[in-house]
């Protein structure tokens, strides 16, 4: 199986950026993390990480051809991007969102996401463990 993971805007940064919200680590640890996870679950990962919306909706897009699924991190746009909903929505692969930080727990502006309604499920919360956690939903959720 091949899944696609999806890091939205300003994830480029983490390690640098805000670390008493999103954590110490950085992209490339998580990534690794996730590569180790993708080892023991026997499945290909391909990463994606870009601040430009239109380049993420090309990778969901070129995703239809070979991937099972997608884990994606939208960061900013899960509140602002019906483009990016509408790409998920139009190629039919099953999704699941991810986010380091609890965004219902945070401003206002956060607690809503516009990719949650047409994702498989959403986990927020425990850091870089959202995307283990999500990868290995995402993972049985095709495989069953």
């Amino acid at each position: 199986m091949n899944f696609l993971v999806l890091h939205g805007p300003n994830l480029n940064l983490l390690g640098k950026r805000e670390p008493a919200i999103y954590g110490s680590e950085t992209l490339a640890e998580i990534n690794s993390a996730l590569e180790k996870l993708s080892a023991e679950l026997e499945c290909e990962l391909s990463f994606f990480q870009s601040n430009a919306e239109g380049e993420l909706i090309n990778a969901i897009q070129a995703a239809a051809q070979n991937c099972h699924g997608i884990l994606i991190n939208p960061a900013a746009y899960t509140h602002t991007s019906i483009a990016i909903r509408d790409a998920l929505s139009a190629v039919g692969i099953p999704c699941v969102e991810v986010h380091l930080s609890n965004i219902h727990s945070r401003e206002t502006f956060r607690h809503s996401s516009l990719v949650a309604p047409i994702a498989i499920g959403q986990i927020c919360g425990f850091g870089r463990d959202s995307y283990l956690l999500g990868l290995r939903a995402l993972f049985n959720y095709v495989k069953n």
